[in-house]
């Protein structure tokens, strides 16, 4: 077989997710070697690996086992993310492509080799010091549920647009089918090389998604005194910002890589999707 070391990390709190695990390493522990997750392996019972040091370890690709939440959690472990392969045990799932039941032939055929696409992420810098790598959106909202928050946003030295809304969503072409496609923004194709803005319920009418290059700087700043906002970079991790804080958004060295399984085109699984 054209791959020799694989790495495996499932959503743990499902009985289901673990069997499916199980049976994984079942079919394929003779044929290749396999590093588990640590938090996966703690689970199993076995010794584990964390995903970020699988690379250092030789493996050419992840198996994430769970919805899109999962995948993301796993790429975000990563500085330079490895292929991941994502195996649907979630809901809707845009970047889990293989159904549980064909789990086991997808993979049989993966492990003959595999191609990829890469997908932009944003590294995410708060008052220059480096917080987190987005692979979907980037959300700004107010720290007080209900409450409105006021801030500007920057392109380059270029103000974009001085804002009074519930929020704002930074979102890659990957991230356009999530959060912010809810709040009414474009669906962008992942061929596309842009970040699209959306303001999320905006007071002023004149307040409407802009699709911007990827390559541009992005500076957000709250212009509103005493109010604090939350920033919460792909659903999973949140930090509270000041009205003296300095965020800026840039386009990572670091692409997201997804193994390709189909000739789907990505207008197809959209509507196959959402409909």
């Amino acid at each position: 077989m054209a791959i020799k070391k694989i790495g495996i990390s499932a959503r743990c709190d499902r009985p289901e997710v673990i069997e499916k695990v199980s049976e994984i390493l079942a079919h394929f522990s003779s044929k290749v070697q396999i590093y588990i997750a640590t938090p996966t392996a703690e689970v199993l019972g076995i010794e584990g690996t964390p995903v970020e040091r699988m690379r250092e370890k030789g493996v050419e690709l992840i198996i994430s086992v769970g919805g899109d939440g999962t995948v993301l959690r796993n790429i975000a472990k990563m500085k330079d993310p490895l292929p991941i392969l994502g195996i649907n045990m979630g809901t809707l799932g845009f970047l889990v492509d293989v159904e549980p039941e064909n789990a086991l032939e997808t993979i049989e055929e993966v492990l003959y080799g595999f191609s990829y696409s890469e997908r932009m992420r944003v590294d995410v810098f708060l008052n220059g010091e480096m917080l987190e790598t987005a692979t979907n959106e980037i959300a700004i909202m107010s720290a007080k549920p209900a409450k409105i928050i006021q801030f500007e946003v920057y392109v380059g030295d270029c103000l974009l647009d001085s804002m009074r809304a519930d929020g704002v969503v930074f979102a890659t072409p990957t991230g356009s089918t999530a959060y912010a496609m809810s709040a009414g923004g474009p669906i962008i194709s992942p061929r596309v090389n842009a970040i699209v803005v959306v303001p999320v319920a905006p007071f002023k009418l004149s307040s409407r998604p802009w699709v911007i290059p990827s390559d541009s700087e992005i500076t957000i700043r709250l212009s509103a005194p005493k109010k604090e906002a939350v920033i919460a970079i792909d659903g999973q991790k949140s930090y509270r910002i000041k009205p003296d804080d300095v965020v800026k958004l840039k386009k990572s060295r670091y692409p997201a890589r997804f193994v390709k399984i189909s000739d789907t085109c990505f207008y197809e699984r959209v509507q196959r999707k959402l409909t």
